[in-house]
């Protein structure tokens, strides 16, 4: 009597590759969403339609930044398709609340308002700021300051070149460094009592 050899199903194969990347591909819905529960649907929708793609997942060589882009093109498909039915605009890519260990993170180097606040004030200051960035603009900053993506992960995900990663990241900066230094210093120089 001969056994026939073990063969794997194919749920069981899938499971074993895209397991290793669900809590990655998870943070990533976060961020995308802000809610844990829109999050998780994203990421299960995600799942449902690459499993009858078995085939071309099994084939795709870096399967990371591969998952993280069809789920990016999924949470895009799914606001526009929510934009048209309730007419309204996108909502804001992540929570200000849920910021709070981002915004820990930022170390002031500079000798000016930024250095006579207490590190309380400039969280609350930051959380509200980074508030009043583009969801775009937050993501970017969110993901690569402070979930800690390569620029190249990010442009294979966005489908966009490293150098316009580079240039949006840059901008980005710029302008939570504008909007920080209003919240902060709400006088410019001209307008200051001085000594």
């Amino acid at each position: 009597m001969t056994l026939l050899p073990f063969r794997m199903s194919k749920a069981r194969r899938f499971e074993l590759k895209v397991q290793p990347h669900m809590q990655g591909m998870y943070a990533f819905a976060y961020r995308l969403t802000g809610q844990r529960d829109d999050a998780e649907d994203l990421v299960q929708d995600v799942m449902v339609k690459l499993f009858p793609r078995l085939e071309e997942v099994e084939a795709v060589e870096q399967l990371r930044p591969w998952l993280n882009r069809v789920l990016y093109r999924q949470f895009i498909d799914a606001t526009r398709k929510k934009g048209r039915q309730n007419e309204v605009s996108v909502s804001t890519l992540t929570d200000v609340a849920d910021q709070a260990g981002f915004l820990d993170s930022f170390d002031s180097d500079s000798a000016d308002a930024f250095d006579h606040i207490s590190q309380e004030q400039l969280g609350q200051s930051l959380t509200r700021v980074l508030g009043k960035l583009s969801p775009d603009q937050r993501t970017l900053l969110l993901l690569h300051d402070a979930d800690g993506w390569r620029q190249d992960d990010i442009a294979q995900v966005l489908d966009v070149p490293v150098g316009t990663i580079k240039s949006r990241l840059h901008r980005c900066r710029a302008r939570l460094r504008e909007l920080l230094q209003k919240e902060v210093e709400p006088f410019g120089r001209r307008e200051r009592v001085s000594d």
